[in-house]
């Protein structure tokens, strides 16, 4: 199906069947992910949010940031891609903090950046480059604490950082975490038939 005949599909579906998993992709480069299905809405009496995260994590930089280049994974993980988001920092050397709580599982220099991951549990891990970081491996960070700063070199036109988040092995949107990309379900009014 071609995207606009999807997209109208998709609108006319009955209140009781919604696009969850994912924002719908009407990229050039290809169909909707395979891993898009549709899925059945909770029940009235079900909380609607409780099967889908919510966000829950604190911007790394403050003030929020400007979003100067979004997540465009490749379609095959050995292909080139972007897999995290570049944020614009407030000025030099701005500090930036730990999204969620968590434990340093890695500070160094990765090709030609310095590096600071922080390992959240359950399979998730935050990146930051370029982050010149005071912290060791096995530092426990609590959420919004200071993890280091900022450095150039990343974004020409621009202070910025990469920040980029893992589910075990596989990236994901780090916005995710502290927005919420979930797409809008318009439902009907309750006495409508």
């Amino acid at each position: 199906m071609k995207p606009p005949v999807l997209l109208a599909a998709l609108l006319l579906l009955p209140a009781s069947v919604s696009y969850i998993p994912e924002p719908l992709s009407l990229s050039p480069r290809g169909p909707v992910p395979a891993a898009a299905t549709l899925q059945a809405l909770p029940t009235a009496a079900e909380d609607v949010g409780a099967s889908v995260a919510r966000p829950s994590w604190d911007w790394p930089l403050s003030p929020r940031p400007r979003v100067l280049r979004s997540f465009d994974p490749p379609p095959k993980p050995w292909l080139s891609g972007h897999r995290g988001v570049d944020l614009e920092t407030a000025g030099p050397a701005a500090e930036v903090v730990s999204p969620a709580a968590g434990t340093v599982s890695f500070v160094g220099v990765v090709v030609d950046r310095p590096v600071i991951t922080i390992d959240h549990g359950a399979g998730l891990r935050s990146s930051f480059e370029p982050v010149d970081s005071p912290l060791a491996v096995g530092a426990a960070v609590t959420q919004g604490q200071v993890i280091g700063t900022a450095l150039p070199g990343h974004c020409p036109a621009a202070g910025c950082i990469h920040w980029g988040v893992r589910q075990g092995e596989e990236y994901v949107n780090p916005l995710q975490f502290v927005l919420d990309l979930r797409p809008s379900v318009l439902l009907p009014l309750h006495g409508t038939p």
